[in-house]
């Protein structure tokens, strides 16, 4: 390797470790919604299900729902499914045409912490 080649490799894995490509944690990532995210359903739910990347610890992982208002409408029962624990579900009443958002926070198996929220509307 010449002199160059190998200042050029220096400043490349420089770069690439302080932009974290090299040695970073993966998080739990939303993947997918039902209702989707942004979403609108003519009919209401029964239960919202939200599906992640990774494995979700239980105990650390909750969801919930509100109306217009925002006030807590779920039925706060919240679980991570235990045969695929990447799922979240909570079950809903019989919701009433309008916007509801979903706030959830997840920890992953390997303990990093998110969370984040969506809208969905029921009706048209």
């Amino acid at each position: 390797m010449t002199r160059k080649q190998k200042t050029h490799f220096i400043v490349a894995s420089a770069v690439l470790i302080l932009s974290g490509t090299i040695g970073a944690s993966a998080h739990p990532r939303l993947l997918s919604a039902t209702p989707a995210v942004g979403g609108a359903v003519s009919a209401a739910p029964n239960t919202i299900t939200l599906r992640f990347n990774e494995r979700l610890e239980a105990a650390f992982s909750a969801v919930v729902i509100r109306n217009s208002e925002g006030k807590q409408v779920d039925k706060k029962d919240a679980n991570v499914d235990k045969a695929d624990r990447r799922i979240l579900r909570v079950s809903v009443p019989a919701l009433e045409p309008g916007m509801y958002k979903v706030e959830w926070q997840v920890t992953s198996a390997d303990t990093h912490k998110v969370e984040g929220d969506f809208t969905f509307r029921v009706g048209r």
